[in-house]
């Protein structure tokens, strides 16, 4: 899975978020109030889904200017997505498995030049909630990187160590022990503590330990690859190697972006723009501060090398450029496409769910992958936008939701 648990816009402006709930909210003064006595056992409620918020009939897709070139991608990662998308369930409470499976049988033969009539033929659109959107973007980084130290590239990449295990550190007491343990070590007196933090792993906690899979040239660059979970390591001669997010050491994230903002770092009437560009330019020119607020994301990220044609998603397909976005399944299919009409002109058009992230939350919210290279870095770099969202379902599902 691409992990870009926090996309680069997610990054730099988590504030901008309005849909994710980064930060969970405080208690009121005088702390939690005690649970009031009942006889009933309070119910449960369903998680958060699509089919629970609801969803009406968008406009025909015919109507929409499927022409614009995205179709014929999106077919073809459509096509990608339909052994995952017949085969498993769907979290939004919209569709069933089968529903995809005349559209799917059909795809593979459809003639690429004449995509729109694809999604014209066989979907419907439907509007999940208000339908507002905000999307931000990512990209799988090209970064300077060798499969050996080498003079100039010293920057361990590490693969997941085998000591990372979960458990309760003993300051928790039992009764608060709820929910899945965190990710620790066990230490050297036997005792399960947290696992080492970014500081303590550039200082070399994991060093000559067999852990190394390759080396980035840029502490910088292998920084902001970290973040997105993906990327490409080049070598002075030319040859790659693909590396995917394999782990983390379970410690907290913390959006550099964020602090920056708020520190007046970045943003306002000061010279670094809050795009990755201008986090980046702060950071180099200020290498000792720099280091330390990197350090501030205690977040540390592990690798696998990676074969194949394309980072995998979520939905255990390839992600391509210009063509997938990274949602949250409770509200989208897995699989689906989906129609963007945005105030950024360049993701306007149809895409394909296919990947998740980690701040990636709420009803129509998406990520859109702009695949690798200095364009794509350049556009993740600095993609938000707002506007409306679609969802294209299986001819049926709407009146077969309403039935209900």
């Amino acid at each position: 899975m691409l992990w870009h648990g926090r996309s680069i816009a997610t990054l730099i402006t988590a504030a901008s978020l309005a849909s994710c709930t980064l930060i969970p909210e405080a208690h009121p003064p005088g702390g939690v109030p005690a649970p009031v006595p009942s006889a009933t056992p309070t119910p449960v409620p369903p998680p958060p889904s699509a089919l629970l918020l609801g969803v009406r009939a968008g406009p025909a897709i015919e109507s929409l200017p499927l022409g614009n070139g995205r179709a014929s991608a999106a077919l073809r990662s459509y096509i990608e997505s339909c052994p995952k998308l017949t085969a498993r369930n769907d979290a939004s409470g919209l569709t069933r498995a089968y529903d995809w499976a005349d559209s799917c049988r059909a795809a593979s033969s459809w003639p690429a030049l004449d995509a729109p009539a694809f999604f014209t033929h066989y979907f419907e659109s439907v509007q999940v909630g208000e339908g507002r959107t905000f999307i931000t973007g990512y990209y799988e980084p090209e970064i300077a990187g060798t499969r050996t130290v080498q003079t100039g590239f010293g920057v361990p990449v590490y693969s997941l160590p085998a000591d990372i295990t979960r458990g309760w550190p003993d300051e928790i007491p039992p009764e608060q022990r709820t929910g899945t343990p965190p990710l620790g070590r066990i230490d050297e007196s036997g005792k399960f503590v947290r696992y080492h933090d970014r500081a303590v792993i550039e200082d070399g906690a994991l060093a000559n330990k067999g852990l190394e899979i390759g080396y980035a040239a840029d502490p910088i660059e292998f920084f902001f690859l970290q973040i997105q979970g993906s990327g490409r390591l080049i070598a002075p001669d030319g040859t790659v190697m693909r590396i995917g997010y394999a782990g983390t050491n379970g410690r907290e994230y913390v959006g550099i972006g964020s602090l920056m903002r708020q520190r007046g770092l970045v943003g306002g009437a000061g010279q670094y723009p809050t795009s990755m560009q201008g986090l980046m330019a702060w950071l180099r020119e200020n290498p000792e501060a720099g280091k330390a607020i990197m350090r501030e994301n205690l977040s540390w990220v592990f690798f696998r090398e990676l074969t194949g044609d394309g980072p995998l998603g979520a939905l255990g397909v390839p992600v391509r450029g210009q063509s997938s976005v990274a949602t949250d399944p409770n509200y989208t299919p897995l699989g689906a496409p989906v129609w963007l009409g945005v105030d950024r002109p360049e993701a306007n058009g149809l895409w394909i769910a296919q990947d998740t992230g980690g701040a990636i939350k709420g009803a129509n919210r998406f990520d859109t992958f702009w695949g690798a290279g200095p364009s794509a870095r350049t556009i993740a770099g600095g993609m938000t936008a707002r506007g409306n969202a679609l969802l294209f379902l299986p001819k049926g599902t709407l009146a077969r939701l309403n039935e209900k």
